[in-house]
């Protein structure tokens, strides 16, 4: 038995694969997940009721697991920023959101480097964010 706060098997097993600049999208309920799936990325469901878990449920856990250089987040059109976007910096302090248009950030999303795709059942939209994994400094 594990006693960090990540004991799901399957992600854990993904991420031990992964390595520096790897890709981990944690995807919101209305990411079109199954037809923008990446060719080397595995996909893990975790939608299990509408809102649970929540994207940033699901970051907090896995920011005790792996170190993180990036994180990219889809912008709406119309420049207004979601609310979403303020709890993803206070889990993340150190980071600036990298901002990308909705085909953008599909692309940056479905791209060789994305090894996983987390899908939740957030329900907020724009609730997506690629993380990119960084160095464990020695």
């Amino acid at each position: 038995m594990l006693k960090q706060p990540l004991i799901h098997p399957e992600l854990l097993e993904i991420l031990g694969s992964a390595g520096h600049g790897s890709k981990v999208l944690i995807a919101d309920g209305n990411y079109p997940a199954s037809t923008r799936l990446g060719e080397n990325a595995g996909i893990v469901y975790l939608n299990l009721a509408p809102g649970k878990p929540t994207v940033p449920e699901v970051l907090e856990t896995l920011l005790t697991a792996i170190p993180v250089e990036d994180a990219a987040v889809m912008a709406p059109d119309s420049g207004d920023e979601p609310e979403i976007f303020g709890e993803f910096r206070a889990l993340m302090p150190d980071l600036e959101l990298t901002e990308y248009g909705r085909f953008e950030f599909y692309d940056e999303a479905q791209g060789p480097d994305t090894c996983l795709q987390v899908v939740t059942g957030e329900q907020r939209i724009y609730a997506n964010v690629l993380l990119t994994i960084g160095v464990v400094m020695p």
